[in-house]
């Protein structure tokens, strides 16, 4: 009996030693960064993974609404930086045509991108926001779209 919880016990101990080597090479590996940018002046197609959402998606797995914005498209991209910036993004890269914003999970420390492009024309702010590791994010990158989106409502009511 004593032999069998020995063994058992070992099991578990190597298991969750496993799971932890795990979550910290992913952990790791999330730090080197991706292929960022635009391709054909649009935001890059998600990878197929349903940890990716973006604006431009043809796929409706993918799909999340673009920023609406009124006043002026110089405005509107300031107020989009702000609102990265209070959902706790850090905002890499900056341009009038594109902005490279990279946000870290609590636990593990993950990086994950968000990419956005504005559309003067349709007064739309495209955007993607995509892991680096795994294959899911239970929403994480739909969820955090959706909060940057609310902080961004408030400067467009407030700004």
């Amino acid at each position: 009996m004593k032999i069998t919880l020995y063994i058992l016990g070992s099991i578990v101990l190597a298991l969750t030693a496993l799971y932890v080597v795990s979550f910290l090479y992913l952990s790791l590996d999330s730090k080197r960064a991706r292929e960022t940018g635009l391709v054909g002046g649009k935001l890059r197609e998600c990878p197929g993974t349903p940890n990716c959402v973006s604006s431009e998606s043809p796929d409706i797995r993918f799909r999340i609404d673009p920023f609406a914005y009124r006043g002026s498209p110089t405005e509107a991209w300031g107020q989009i930086h702000e609102a990265i910036k209070e959902s706790g993004g850090n905002v890499e890269w900056r341009t009038d045509s594109y902005l490279w914003a990279t946000f870290r999970t609590r636990l593990w420390h993950f990086v994950d991108d968000l990419e956005l492009r504005p559309d003067t024309a349709n007064r739309l702010i495209h955007v993607r926001s995509a892991s680096r590791v795994g294959k899911g994010d239970f929403g994480a990158n739909r969820k955090r779209i959706e909060q940057i989106r609310r902080f961004f409502s408030k400067h467009q009511d407030h700004g």
